[in-house]
């Protein structure tokens, strides 16, 4: 939502600002943004490999539903964690095999559809809740194998977003690209009168804006924007990662809910309260 906002003033300010000076037609030129947008097209294809590029275009919807995770979200987590330890902790690590195996028909993870939702991070619980019934039983070793899975799936990330961050620095490069090809047509028509050379002079110029705008207006913040939701993976695994140590150590459900709490940032950190009170509804199986 913010992103379409921020769209709509960048794009609105911009208008606006140039309106009462000038006439929207001569911003009108088809040949000059061809030059551009397939230039960095063509420059962003020879970049990337297949899997970043296939990455950049399933992560356009993020940018419209914005954060993708809440206080809400951080609550489920945090729900389904303890019903997990504790399960697991009245019936031993055996009883979650059924439930880790096939996670989409568990009666257990049913009860949490936004989890159920995210593969990545399902198969991230699942994966190592497995390793503990084979009987992973080291929280050093277990911790550090986490840390380089997080990693791996932070340096994905960024490399996606680090894509559109790198379209955007060369935007204004290929803009100057079709400028300069503007001023060579308009040197072909020197001897043109001075209302033709100006006009040709006015759409090279626009090539140069073109560039600068819709490298800085759009295609930076949205790389930046990509970045964050990386980071914002990588706190969902941290939280995940905490809780899944503590209960290898030993430690009750309720206390290793809390060592998961204490990772999040503040403002999307429920309270020891909400926590306890979601807790005391989770679902036993």
């Amino acid at each position: 939502m913010f992103w379409i906002i921020g769209i709509v003033v960048t794009f609105g300010s911009v208008a606006g600002g140039y309106a009462p000076h000038g006439s929207f037609a001569v911003l009108f030129q088809p040949l000059e943004y061809l030059i551009i947008l397939g230039a960095a097209l063509g420059a962003f294809l020879q970049a990337n490999p297949k899997w970043v590029i296939m990455g950049v275009a399933k992560s356009m919807g993020k940018l419209i539903k914005g954060a993708p995770y809440t206080k809400q979200s951080y609550s489920e987590l945090l729900t389904l964690m303890y019903a997990i330890f504790k399960l697991s902790k009245t019936k031993g690590m055996i009883a979650l095999e059924p439930h880790i195996e096939n996670p989409a028909e568990s009666a257990l993870f049913q009860h949490f559809p936004s989890f159920l939702k995210n593969h990545h991070a399902q198969d991230f619980m699942c994966d190592y809740l497995r390793l503990m019934t084979m009987g992973t039983e080291n929280p050093h070793e277990l911790e550090a194998l986490m840390e380089q899975d997080i990693e791996t799936h932070h340096n994905e990330g960024h490399a996606i977003s680090g894509s559109v961050t790198a379209l955007g620095e060369a935007l204004p490069a290929f803009g100057i690209v079709a400028a300069v090809l503007g001023v060579i047509v308009t040197m072909g028509s020197i001897a043109e009168p001075p209302e033709v050379l100006g006009g040709l002079i006015a759409a090279a110029l626009v090539g140069t804006f073109f560039g600068i705008f819709v490298a800085y207006g759009m295609f930076s913040p949205m790389g930046k924007n990509l970045e964050q939701f990386t980071d914002a993976d990588s706190k969902y695994y941290e939280c995940m990662k905490q809780g899944l140590l503590a209960h290898l150590q030993g430690y009750a459900p309720a206390v290793s809910v809390e060592f998961a709490r204490k990772t999040l940032y503040n403002h999307e950190r429920p309270t020891f309260v909400e926590v306890e009170e979601a807790c005391n509804d989770a679902p036993t199986v």
